[in-house]
Formats: structure tokens, C-alpha cells, sequence
């Protein structure tokens, strides 16, 4: 018998989750098989898992195919359907142990989907890093209470729940015993983290309780925030926690009020640019990250502009851009559309001003001291998240103080101190 092939799309969320799942799958004795740990936030996502499940299929003949994730959630029976599945398993399910081990005594099982909105509890599955020993990833929390009209996700993971305080620290704790220098907080919407839980903490307290109960981690970073809900202590904290890396990826979507206003976000743009403000005031070294969408439905030329000016007035240096793609079964699929040409030439323009922006944050880092958390032997991150070539090597998952000497090829160059 040979282990489970996982075949896994869209977040670093899900690459966390089918870590997880082998060890489940292990555990249930659950062998030849082949599981796709689908995506569900845009049409091409599914589509490239429905292409993907067929090729394996073709490569894997009669061996038992499970299709997981968002996608099997939002759209379980479009893909039972489909002759190449044997059996569709709910986002919930995928992390239960029971769910895998009736998979394993019950071949004749097709769909195995429940309630996800019903769900109460994040599972809190436990690995030991994604494949590297660059830096280890924490899930705090799972779902979304919000509904955001370009969104799907809601419905693949259900309501936010929230991993108890205590079970994360003991698990960065557990990740610094195995030798990990970096933890990533990670979860579909961080900053909700606690709002479930007996007194309502916020991800300010999570955040304090990490650093203070495990001294010996040398950096804790944030995998994604939404700046509206940011708390005073977060703040406090991203402003005198050295441990606390200085860079913060920001779900600003739009820099156009009324497309915010259509996304049904919870944000105007003088709230964005005040965060940014305020953050950089307080912690002078930070490095901003965003999601913008281009092209969203009835955005015209000035409301680009706006979301374009967005990025030196917050001075964003990480952009991910998506060109929007219509969802179907979300409010904003149904809305007027913009020319998918328009919305191709409005994220290119993104795009390059996102790159002008990395230009100038390589140029300022000239001659700066930092310390690299290596991610290959030549290759690290700084505190900041700039890729870095250092001259030499080092291990992997080592923390390496270097001089930044130059850039080139969009890397920072490095030599140790």
C-alpha cells in the first residue's frame, strides 16, 4: 500500500489543512487514495480542480479520488457528479478523524458533507510546519462572519471560530521546541479571532499571550488583518513588540468608497490611510501588504484612480492583485460588469505601480542591518518580508544578520555581518 496523494489549490490556509489531513488519513488507515483539497474564491479555482481531478484520475486509475475543501462545500453536487469522484468531503469533515475513518470502513460512502454553517468549534489541527524549516504556521481561526458581496469563502468555511488561546499558545511553544525561529498566525479572517470565545479577547491578547508565555520565539508574524478591526492592544503591541514583525498585509480590497461601499466592506478609504498613518507613526520600520481588486463591477475610470492613488498614499509596498472574476452565487456576479479588457489593463497598472513601489522600499534599504530568517541556503526574508540573497550560505530556518549591499533581479542582496 502506498500513502495518500493530496493535490492542494488556493490559500496557505488549505496547505496547512492537507498537512493535516495526512496525519488524519494516516491515522484512519486510509491508503491508495488520491484527495484535491479544492478552492472556491473564484470560477477559474474550481475549474483548474475539476482539470486537475481529471488528470488524476487518468494517472491514478482505480484508485478511490476524494475531492475536500471550499469548492466540494459550496458546489458537493456538482462535483459527486463528476464519474472521475468516488467521494465528496465536506470542510468541516476533512479535519475529523471519524470522518476519515468511516471513509476507510465505508467504501460505499459518496457524499459526506454537513451543516457548515452549524459548525461551532474550530478544529485547531496540529502540524509540524508545511515542508520547510523556514517558518511554521499557527490556524487561530477559521470562517467569516462578514459577507462580502465579490465572496464566496463564507459559505465553504461557515461562521468565525476560534481556536482557544490557550491550545495556541501551547502550539507555538510546541513549533519553537522543534526548532522554528518564525510563527505565522494564520486564519480566513484574523482579526475576528476570539469574538466566539467566553469574554470576547481580541487578537491584541492573542498576540501579548503569545509573546509573553513563549520568550524564546524570535519572531511572530501576522499572516493577514483586516485594518478596521484592528484593537488597541494589536496596535500597542505592533508598535512595541520588537518580536512582532513589522510588516502587515492589509485586506483593503478597493481605495473607492462607493466600490467599498458595493464590496459591502466595513472601511472607507480616510480609514485606511489613517491606519497606515497611524501604524507607521508608531513603528517607523513597517512594511505594508494589500489585496486590491481590479475592475470590480461598476467601477469606472475615476473610482480606479482612486484605488490606484491608494498605493503611495498608504504607501503599500506588497501588492496582490486580482482582476475580478465573477463568482457565481455571490451579489456581485449579478451587478453590472466591467469590460474584461478594462479590467486586465487596470491590473497591469496596479501591478507596475506595486513594483515602483518595491523599487523604492529596496532603494531605502541600502546598507541597512537586518536579520534574514533564511529560507534557503542563499536565500532569506527580512523582518520587513523582502526577499534577500545573501553572499554564502546558511541553514535553513536560521536567523542570520546581514548588511543589505544591493538588489537585483526584484531581490535584495546581502552580505553577513
Amino acid at each position: 500500500m502506498r500513502a495518500p496523494v493530496f493535490a492542494t489549490f488556493g490559500c496557505r490556509l488549505n496547505a496547512y489543512e492537507t498537512e493535516a489531513m495526512k496525519g488524519l488519513a494516516a491515522a484512519a488507515g486510509m491508503n491508495d487514495a488520491v484527495v484535491v483539497n479544492s478552492c472556491a474564491v473564484t470560477a477559474e479555482a474550481v475549474r483548474q480542480a475539476r482539470q486537475q481531478i481529471r488528470r488524476l484520475r487518468r494517472d491514478n486509475p482505480g484508485v478511490r479520488l476524494i475531492v475536500t475543501g471550499c469548492a466540494a462545500q459550496t458546489e458537493a453536487a456538482s462535483f459527486a457528479a463528476m464519474p472521475e469522484v468516488d467521494v465528496v468531503l465536506g470542510n468541516a469533515e476533512k479535519l475529523k478523524l471519524a470522518a476519515w475513518a468511516r471513509l476507510a470502513d465505508a467504501p460505499e460512502v459518496r457524499v459526506a458533507v454537513g451543516d457548515i454553517m452549524g459548525e461551532r468549534q474550530a478544529a485547531a489541527p496540529l502540524i509540524d510546519g508545511l515542508g520547510t524549516r523556514a517558518r511554521a504556521y499557527v490556524q487561530v481561526q477559521t470562517g467569516c462572519d462578514h459577507r462580502c458581496t465579490f465572496c464566496i469563502i463564507p459559505y465553504g468555511r461557515g461562521n468565525s471560530r476560534s481556536v482557544p488561546l490557550d491550545t495556541i499558545v501551547e502550539q507555538v511553544g510546541r513549533l519553537v521546541d522543534l526548532g522554528f525561529n518564525e510563527v505565522v498566525l494564520t486564519g480566513v479572517d484574523l482579526t475576528s479571532w476570539g469574538a466566539d470565545l467566553e469574554g470576547a479577547p481580541r487578537l491584541g491578547k492573542l498576540v501579548a499571550a503569545t509573546l509573553r508565555a513563549v520568550p524564546e520565539l524570535a519572531r511572530l508574524r501576522l499572516s493577514s488583518i483586516d485594518q478596521v478591526e484592528a484593537d488597541p492592544q494589536l496596535v500597542e503591541a505592533i508598535a512595541g513588540e520588537a518580536r512582532l514583525m513589522p510588516h502587515l498585509h492589509l485586506s483593503l480590497q478597493a481605495g473607492d468608497d462607493m466600490i467599498l461601499k458595493r464590496m459591502k466592506r466595513r472601511h472607507l478609504r480616510e480609514d485606511a490611510v489613517a491606519f497606515c498613518q497611524e501604524i507607521r507613526a508608531a513603528r517607523p520600520d513597517m512594511v505594508f501588504g494589500a489585496d486590491i481588486i481590479a475592475g470590480f463591477p461598476t467601477e469606472t475610470e475615476a473610482m480606479f484612480e482612486n484605488s490606484l492613488r491608494l498605493v503611495d498614499e498608504c504607501e503599500l509596498t506588497w501588492l496582490h492583485v486580482f482582476p475580478y472574476s465573477a463568482r457565481p452565487g455571490t451579489p456581485a456576479a449579478r451587478m453590472p460588469q466591467v469590460a474584461g479588457e478594462a479590467i486586465r489593463e487596470r491590473a497591469a497598472r496596479l501591478r507596475s505601480a506595486g513594483a515602483t513601489r518595491v523599487n523604492a522600499h529596496h532603494a531605502a534599504m541600502q546598507g541597512r542591518t537586518v536579520r534574514l530568517l533564511m529560507e534557503r541556503q542563499d536565500l532569506g526574508r527580512t523582518e520587513g518580508f523582502a526577499q534577500t540573497r545573501l553572499s554564502g550560505n546558511s541553514a535553513p530556518g536560521a536567523v542570520v544578520a546581514a548588511r543589505i549591499t544591493g538588489q537585483a533581479e526584484g531581490l535584495l542582496l546581502a552580505e553577513a555581518c
